[in-house]
């Protein structure tokens, strides 16, 4: 069975839960600053947010793929991410240089276990 949170338009899910597997997507809310630190850190407090919803946590995230619009700024995203991190339950985690929607400077997609 899928379940299926909604997200902020009717297009898009915040998060989906299929059987135990939790898949979410988060950006910075609105207004959004020009900080890529406080924009990973708005972000992750919604993958936070998320997971809660799902009946997971940040323990029991699989992976992460990490879409940072400038690449030369990864250092004030790691610092938001080793912050938040469970660190005795890291995940394994890409990060990738892509072009976003500004004012977005990051996009972090997770999935993680229920």
């Amino acid at each position: 069975m899928i379940i299926r949170f909604p997200g902020l338009t009717p297009t898009r899910s915040r998060a989906v839960v299929h059987d135990n597997l939790v898949l979410t997507v988060a950006v910075a809310p609105d207004p959004v600053s020009a900080s890529m630190y406080e924009q990973s850190a708005k972000a992750l407090a919604r993958i936070d947010e998320s997971l809660a919803l799902c009946g997971s946590d940040k323990s029991k995230i699989l992976s992460a793929i990490v879409y940072i619009a400038d690449i030369k700024r990864k250092g004030e995203m790691n610092r938001a991410w080793d912050e938040w991190v469970d660190r005795s339950n890291p995940p394994m985690r890409a990060c990738i240089g892509v072009e976003l929607e500004p004012p977005h400077m990051v996009e972090i997609v997770v999935t993680a276990a229920k």
